[in-house]
């Protein structure tokens, strides 16, 4: 397939594995791609099989996974409620 091909594959699978709209796997995708992530993949056409792209779904979606994990801010506890000053109450 081609290298065109190939990374509409991945962004088909990771629609359809993980259920990721389209807009976010083509997102993704390109992402990866501007991280050189495919660059082997241009350049050795042997990479660029069904296996292969399954594959490379699972990875990516990893990827995200973790990335928006570590994104998340810890959970803070609720801060205990401020005891009331004793004095004019309003009306």
């Amino acid at each position: 397939m081609t290298y065109e091909d190939y990374l509409d594959e991945v962004t088909t699978l990771l629609t359809e594995m993980f259920d990721m709209s389209d807009a976010a796997a083509i997102k993704h995708v390109m992402r990866a791609q501007a991280a050189d992530f495919f660059t082997l993949h241009d350049d050795i056409p042997a990479m660029r099989t069904q296996e292969r792209a399954v594959q490379d779904a699972k990875t990516l979606f990893a990827q995200i996974s973790q990335s928006r994990s570590q994104a998340r801010p810890q959970s803070r506890q609720p801060s205990a409620p401020k005891p009331r000053q004793p004095g004019k109450r309003k009306k």
